[in-house]
């Protein structure tokens, strides 16, 4: 899975666009992302994620950064062995492109903000 292009509040992977937030896990994207509070990660935003296990886990807090990363989703993915990366949603969407193993790779990415 390649993500081809990000600009607030859009992204295209693999062709599709997508202008809702998105979580992906292994080949399976997750469109229309909610947050229990919107600029806040809590550890209930990724039960999906935590539930799939991942070696790798790729946040991307938004367009300028906004979304915070509560200390519950910090510690429930480590928990369970991740790697937690952080970064600027387009910034965070290169990492993604970087990382080989894509089987082993989950992504949270907020589009705006």
């Amino acid at each position: 899975m390649q993500i081809e292009d990000y600009e607030f509040g859009r992204i295209v992977i693999d062709g599709q666009v997508y202008t809702d937030d998105i979580i992906i896990i292994g080949d399976t994207i997750y469109s229309n992302w909610w947050r229990k509070k919107g600029h806040e990660l809590q550890s209930e935003d990724i039960s999906r994620i935590i539930e799939a296990e991942p070696g790798v886990l790729v946040v991307g807090n938004g367009y300028y950064g906004r979304m915070t990363v509560r200390e519950s989703a910090r510690e429930a993915v480590e928990r369970i062995g991740c790697e937690l990366i952080v970064k600027k949603t387009g910034d965070a969407t290169q990492t993604y492109n970087e990382l080989d193993d894509k089987d082993d790779v989950a992504a949270a990415f907020h589009l705006s903000c």
